[in-house]
């Protein structure tokens, strides 16, 4: 009798722990299996994340280049046009030298008084004075009336008018033009609320604006 309760409780035993080694066994494999699916799905982000992180850094290098080419066309444009800005003031320079050059010639007090006739046709004014440089009062004072009388031949023969302008050649060395100056004349009038700058260096500077892009087209063609 007891052998056989003995038996029974031994089958019972082994049965129970033979259920719990198989339950070990799934328990185990549904474990491992959850952690490679684990492992597997963190791999995997991992490998998107680090492709989106690449993709990133190649938009941004992308950008980065554009940011850089576009930087070393600006420059090279700033670069360029600051060369032809110097070259344009070099012709500049040079230009005003060789006309400094007309204020020493033979034909300068006939340039002045053809200055002086475009001044007062230009603003056609009754009692005028003249200024020029120290050194020019001389030349400007002998042409002086000579480009009166043509100056009212002039506004007679174009216009019908008879005028008669008293000019006046100031000699007050502080009110002369600067000796910088490359030559010409400034007419004021109307207790100095009208100027008509007729100097060689203005004239020079309205004629380089106005020939300005035919200038650059010259010597910079497309």
């Amino acid at each position: 009798m007891e052998s056989g309760s003995s038996n029974q409780i031994r089958q019972m035993v082994n049965f129970i722990l033979q259920e719990a080694h198989e339950k070990a066994v799934e328990i185990k494999l549904k474990t491992e299996h959850d952690f490679n699916l684990e492992k597997q799905m963190l791999v995997h982000n991992a490998k998107l994340k680090i492709q989106e992180e690449y993709v990133q850094k190649d938009k941004d290098r992308a950008v980065q280049d554009r940011i850089a080419r576009s930087g070393m066309v600006g420059a090279s444009r700033v670069k360029k046009m600051t060369a032809r800005d110097q070259l344009l003031q070099s012709l500049l320079a040079e230009t005003t030298a060789t006309i400094d050059k007309v204020a020493h010639s033979a034909e300068y007090p006939a340039l002045l008084k053809g200055l002086l006739v475009q001044g007062l046709i230009k603003i056609e004014e009754s009692d005028v004075i003249v200024h020029v440089r120290k050194a020019d009062i001389s030349a400007m004072k002998s042409v002086a009336a000579d480009a009166v009388s043509a100056y009212k031949a002039q506004m007679q023969k174009d216009a019908n008018m008879a005028v008669t302008p008293i000019v006046t050649v100031n000699e007050d060395p502080a009110k002369c033009l600067s000796d910088a100056s490359p030559g010409g004349l400034v007419l004021v009038a109307a207790a100095g609320r009208i100027v008509c700058d007729n100097q060689l260096a203005a004239r020079l500077a309205i004629v380089y604006q106005d020939l300005l892009p035919k200038i650059r087209s010259l010597l910079f063609p497309a």
